[in-house]
């Protein structure tokens, strides 16, 4: 087990006094996402990150020993970095600083480089160079630089384009860039970034090739990013929001500020494993506060979570959808002892929710598994069996691969939150205030061996998901098994649920 991260909040205490400090109505967006006004949201108070507004600031002179970069030379940056040995460090002047023309234009660094940004040092892709910085040296350092209007394809970064390992990125802003502003390598630490209005992702962390292991995502602004709507461009691409996580064994996401982007906040997708999510303000992001997608192992605690979901959520209710998203939405995902990690299981505690679309929903798609057609992820099978293949008639139908061909919802352990929904939350029509753990009906491919109710009977009675010692305040309802069976508070603490034990239930939110 490793050392318990450091918490930032204090107390319940502290989460209600941000709470209070805040508006805490809830959003009345509605159908496609508003255009931003021209007041700013206020930031969160306490020691959660609000760095777009102020970025600290890099050193008004030139440190001993650096070699200085001069924006009225175009390309400077590229050429001296190439003239350069292993480990110089740059100093970038005041001023918009550029590449030479063309997509491919990048700044290539070598082992150990580090490049440092006076107050007012820019480079700027004009909107004509794919990116800012790539190639596979190791142990690169930015800071205190602000990098903008590069033109990344689709699903590639800006930023380590090529997802070198080792790299730190400080007290950077990386904003207007098409594509996501920061891709990720193993050992990256990713601290005090504004991170804001990129094309498709804020951070896209994903390496292709090789392992993503120890990664650091600490006191950043995330914020506005998918602006070019990829979703909608490309539907069910699952290819945008704020953070996206794929094939990370291994992450601290501490102490960010998430905030109004277009689709999920944070959403870890595809074989991720041994998470750690704590003491982050997710609020007013259209899609989930956050998603955890068949992958493994995680803690999320001590989260403020407000505000999320409502610009989705009422898209799918006004065309007849009651189906329970959730703002943290777990979907086919769980605790695993065989998986090495920090915990064996999904831990959700000292969590504040409040007036989101929806609270918690654990699901399973009984038709996605590994070398199911159903499985997006279609090149990945599950940390267990691995080889896609081997999932297949006759072998997939008895032990092991029985079990080990599915990514499960199971070992998500649920308690000591609080959760408050306002009982006049605009556009709800009663499918705001809601907890789930359902599946259902497994119907495909033809020789799937989990069709019917078998994965909603595993999920919801068997596969040791935990409600627990929780606070809810205002108009909750709980679906069960299936999206037909809504509940009461009462019958969801009854058998043969018995969830919530120890939980209580106040209806109306105030007072």
């Amino acid at each position: 087990m490793r050392e318990r991260g450091r918490r930032r909040w204090a107390s319940a205490a502290a989460w209600l006094a941000l709470t209070l400090l805040t508006a805490t109505g809830c959003d009345v967006r509605s159908g496609d996402r508003a255009e931003p006004t021209a007041a700013p949201m206020p930031a969160p108070t306490g020691s959660v990150a609000h760095v777009c507004a102020a970025p600290a600031a890099g050193p008004a002179r030139a440190p001993a020993g650096v070699v200085t970069v001069d924006p009225a030379v175009v390309d400077d940056l590229a050429v001296k970095t190439l003239d350069s040995p292993p480990h110089t460090t740059f100093w970038l002047r005041p001023g918009t600083h550029t590449l030479k023309s063309g997509p491919h234009g990048q700044v290539l660094p070598k082992e150990g480089d580090v490049y440092i940004g006076a107050p007012g040092a820019v480079l700027d892709g004009r909107t004509v160079n794919q990116i800012a910085f790539g190639g596979s040296a190791e142990n690169v350092t930015i800071r205190h630089l602000t990098v903008q209007h590069f033109a990344a394809p689709h699903d590639e970064g800006v930023v380590n384009h090529d997802s070198a390992d080792g790299w730190v990125i400080e007290h950077t802003t990386v904003q207007d860039n098409s594509g996501g502003g920061l891709m990720v390598g193993a050992r990256q630490q990713v601290r005090d970034n504004c991170l804001r209005r990129n094309g498709q992702y804020g951070i896209n962390g994903y390496k292709g090739t090789g392992a993503v292991t120890g990664l650091v995502v600490e006191g950043n602004e995330i914020t506005g990013n998918n602006t070019d709507d990829w979703e909608r461009r490309q539907r069910g691409c699952g290819c945008s929001g704020g953070a996206k996580f794929w094939a990370v064994n291994g992450a601290d996401v501490q102490g960010n500020w998430v905030h109004d982007n277009r689709g999920a906040g944070v959403w870890a997708d595809t074989d991720d494993n041994d998470f750690l999510i704590e003491n982050n303000v997710i609020e007013d992001n259209d899609g989930p506060a956050l998603i955890y997608e068949i992958s493994y192992n995680a803690v999320i605690r001590d989260n403020m979570i407000r505000r999320n979901n409502l610009v989705q959520g009422r898209k799918y209710a006004a065309r007849g959808d009651d189906f329970p998203y959730g703002t943290v939405y777990l979907s086919e995902a769980g605790g695993e002892p065989r998986v090495e990690a920090r915990t064996d299981r999904i831990e959700v505690y000292g969590n504040e929710l409040e007036d989101n679309w929806s609270g918690i929903t654990l699901w399973e798609d009984a038709d996605r598994f590994c070398n199911s057609p159903a499985n997006t992820s279609s090149d990945y099978c599950t940390l267990l069996v691995r080889d896609v293949h081997r999932c297949a008639r006759p072998a997939i139908a008895t032990a092991p691969l029985l079990s080990d061909c599915r990514w499960k919802t199971q070992r998500v352990d649920i308690h000591d939150n609080r959760f408050v929904q306002s009982a006049t939350t605009a556009g709800c029509a009663g499918l705001c205030g809601r907890m789930a753990v359902l599946s259902d009906h497994g119907t495909f491919p033809d020789w799937s061996p989990y069709k019917g109710s078998r994965v909603a009977e595993a999920i919801t009675f068997r596969q040791r998901n935990r409600w627990h010692d929780n606070v809810y305040i205002g108009p909750w309802s709980f679906v069960a098994h299936d999206r037909g069976r809504v509940l009461d508070f009462a019958q969801w603490q009854s058998a043969p649920y018995r969830q919530d034990t120890n939980s209580t239930l106040r209806p109306q939110a105030g007072g």
